[in-house]
């Protein structure tokens, strides 16, 4: 059964790469969705049933796909398109790592510069892929709904492990292909990494994604193209039988991944779309829920005796900092912040994130804005940081006047960046394929919608001018 992950990452390939060709060049959505969501199951499969000197050319896959309609959306463009603040501000940061890719900076070789430089730049390439693209043709729900059928499927699969109590990764080669691709060794108690388990003993469960952390990023990213998808313009949640299913699945996905900081960012999504929806019963349950949990928590934390225990244990450990996971998040960012004190502009690509700790000489970590401050220095880090706010505050900005499509691309995006934000200080998730590419191809989209709108100051909010609407979504 194994063999339906390689099949499935090859299958939605070439799907893929026939539509781009007949001209539908959205269809790449089709290849991120399925090929990119079980890339390293896929890939750790492939390895197992020996086919490992083919695995470079399927780990292509992704650069080509997205160079390919790159390019053929810049050959395809009849006028020079209007670029925004941020347009330059991405490119800047992207020329800005180029040149210490190039520059002889750091102690690492070329070759791993250029794979750091790979690694923390690529969704530039992403972006401007979704910038560029005709969105007279992109049939949102379509790709929307697929997300749904992932996420289901994704569901279906951890639950499956959780019954079994076993890791889907331990059948699929996952260890020997990350150890002889990546240089790391087995760890933990499973055989697989440390990212696998939880204090307590408690398993942490991927589906069939590269690691509970990359399970719980996509579930946030599901959770927010739910909303986008099942959310009216008159701000009512309709949400079909499929709907429903999905966002169970979300739930129980993000459950089982454990992953402490997507558990949060689940909750603080739904927080903030509460808020920009204005469903005050939402809002005002979840005050009083995090008003219960805190006061028992200051309880427990405050009890001479140690009487926490199971899933409350992990919580009080996480805030006072027991918890050896909360530990080293600390300790790897202390690190970060004294060499970037040390060196403000960098000491040089690789030196920090996936690459240097494949290498065994990473420095800091576990924090994408520290890792990239590293490497190229603070001013690298404090403009990836800007532009990633600034993704937030056009959304909020620009989601009362758009409706239909545009209003669903501007509303996941918005909600991605929410929760992908606690992630970002607690990880490297731009060292996730599915979730950098997802995230980053439609912020690119919601660029394009806002280029298209006039000033806000002149537009009437979408919501005082619509007629009734459906009561199904259905696309613009």
């Amino acid at each position: 059964m194994m063999f339906i992950f390689p099949l499935l990452f090859i299958v939605s390939f070439i799907m893929s790469l026939r539509e781009i060709i007949r001209g539908n060049k959205d269809a790449m959505l089709l290849f991120l969705i399925f090929g990119l969501s079980i890339y390293t199951t896929a890939m750790s499969v492939a390895f197992s049933f020996g086919l490992k000197d083919l695995i470079p050319v399927f780990q292509f896959f992704k650069e080509l796909m997205i160079f390919s309609v790159l390019g053929l959306n810049i050959m395809s463009l009849t006028q020079k398109p209007r670029f925004h603040l941020l347009d330059y501000l991405i490119l800047s940061f992207f020329l800005y790592s180029l040149f210490y890719a190039l520059a002889p900076i750091g102690e690492q070789s070329f070759v791993n510069r250029l794979m750091a430089f790979k690694s923390m730049s690529f969704f530039v390439m992403v972006y401007f892929t979704g910038r560029l693209l005709d969105l007279r043709n992109l049939y949102i729900n379509k790709y929307f709904n697929y997300i749904m059928v992932l996420t289901i499927a994704a569901g279906a699969v951890v639950i499956g492990e959780y019954l079994l109590q076993t890791h889907l990764q331990t059948r699929t080669g996952y260890a020997e292909y990350s150890f002889y691709f990546f240089n790391f060794e087995p760890s933990g108690s499973y055989g697989l990494t440390t990212t696998f388990e939880s204090e307590g003993g408690y398993k942490r469960f991927a589906s069939f994604f590269a690691n509970p952390l990359e399970h719980a990023a996509a579930t946030l990213l599901a959770l927010a193209f739910i909303m986008a998808l099942y959310t009216r313009d008159d701000n009512k949640l309709v949400l079909t039988p499929i709907g429903m299913t999905a966002l169970a699945a979300t739930f129980i996905s993000i459950t089982l991944a454990l992953s402490r900081a997507p558990f949060a960012s689940y909750f603080v999504m739904i927080y903030f779309y509460a808020l920009l929806t204005r469903k005050k019963l939402i809002t005002n349950t979840i005050h009083i829920g995090f008003g219960l949990v805190g006061a028992y928590v200051v309880y427990l934390m405050t009890r001479f005796e140690d009487t926490a225990s199971g899933i409350m244990e992990v919580v009080v450990n996480t805030i006072d900092f027991s918890n050896p996971s909360s530990v080293g998040h600390l300790v790897e960012w202390i690190q970060g912040i004294m060499a970037m004190i040390d060196s403000p502009l960098g000491l040089g690509l690789g030196s920090s994130g996936r690459v240097a700790g494949s290498l065994g000489e990473n420095v800091g970590g576990e924090n994408q804005f520290i890792i990239i401050g590293v490497q190229a220095g603070v001013i690298a880090m404090f403009l990836y940081l800007f532009i990633y706010l600034n993704f937030i505050r056009l959304g909020v900005k620009w989601l009362p006047y758009l409706n239909g499509k545009e209003r669903k691309i501007c509303m996941a995006v918005l909600f991605m960046k929410i929760g992908f934000f606690i992630p970002l200080l607690t990880s490297e998730v731009e060292s996730s394929s599915y979730i950098s590419y997802m995230n980053w191809f439609f912020s690119g989209i919601m660029m394009t919608v806002i280029m298209a709108q006039g000033e806000p100051r002149r537009l009437e909010p979408a919501l005082q001018t619509l007629p009734p609407l459906p009561t199904t979504p259905t696309d613009a």
